[in-house]
């Protein structure tokens, strides 16, 4: 009989908290900037992460020995005929992406104007890593196109963003300030600077799509016109929760990922 009372359930005994998991916190800006932009009528747009070199780079208006695929520290895989792809043309060299820009040139390939559209996703880069960079880190990138879009309309989108983003309880607003700056795929091409703790911050790269881009996903530059920006979003995770080291997103330590 004691056998049978040692082996008893008391079925009113409070059960075991079942332990919760954490989101990411690369995973929680991702999400809370793609609502953002999704409140504003962009739609999300993806593409693959093992591209063309001529997705990657040429049809950016960045073509072979141009200086600034120097810019670039890029993963070069095996060709697609030693890979064994048999949708891609032999002739072509492969690349781990460098940017979510090729997204836009796949997006424009099969789309007609007017559109808006964000590209976040993962991009690799062949360098060494320390405390700001590592071989892959995330990116969100932004384009679009229509008829009559200038830099205003740019500068809006970006101050109701991170005005957003960054929202402080007491309401402060956020300020940005567009300073010029090169990039081969816009012209002309934009630095996108935010004011942070009473000092300016470099927050994204942006510009007017170059009238090479939209020549090469054939639409006409004199009908249509766009801007484009970039920015990281491991970046945005490390001012949001004032993070000083990238490594530690793709630590794996749950000490880490627990405060989220």
């Amino acid at each position: 009989m004691s056998g049978k009372q040692k082996q008893k359930i008391d079925v009113t005994a409070p059960g075991k908290k079942v332990g919760r998991g954490h989101l990411h916190p690369l995973t929680l800006v991702q999400k809370k900037a793609t609502d953002i932009f999704s409140s504003m009528g962009f739609n999300i747009a993806e593409g693959p992460e093992l591209e063309t070199e001529y997705y990657n780079f040429d049809a950016l208006n960045i073509p072979p020995n141009h200086p600034a695929r120097d810019m670039h520290d890029t993963f070069w895989p095996r060709s697609p005929k030693q890979s064994g792809i048999s949708n891609k043309a032999p002739e072509e060299n492969l690349v781990m992406r460098t940017h979510t820009s090729p997204v836009q040139i796949h997006y424009m390939e099969t789309n007609m104007p007017p559109f808006r559209i964000i590209a976040p996703g993962r991009v690799f880069r062949y360098e060494a890593t320390d405390a700001t960079h590592e071989i892959q880190f995330y990116q969100l990138e932004g384009l679009m196109v229509g008829k009559n879009i200038t830099l205003g309309n740019l500068k809006a989108v970006m101050e109701t963003f991170f005005q957003k983003f960054f929202s402080a309880s007491d309401g402060k607003k956020v300020e940005i300030r567009l300073r010029p700056s090169y990039f081969p795929f816009v012209e002309p091409g934009v630095e996108i600077d935010m004011k942070f703790k009473e000092k300016w911050m470099e927050i994204a790269g942006a510009g007017m799509v170059h009238p090479n881009v939209l020549e090469n996903v054939k639409l006409d530059p004199r009908e249509w016109q766009g801007f484009a920006f970039g920015m990281g979003i491991d970046r945005l995770a490390m001012i949001k929760y004032k993070i000083d080291d990238i490594r530690l997103f793709y630590s794996g330590d749950l000490r880490f990922i627990k405060q989220f």
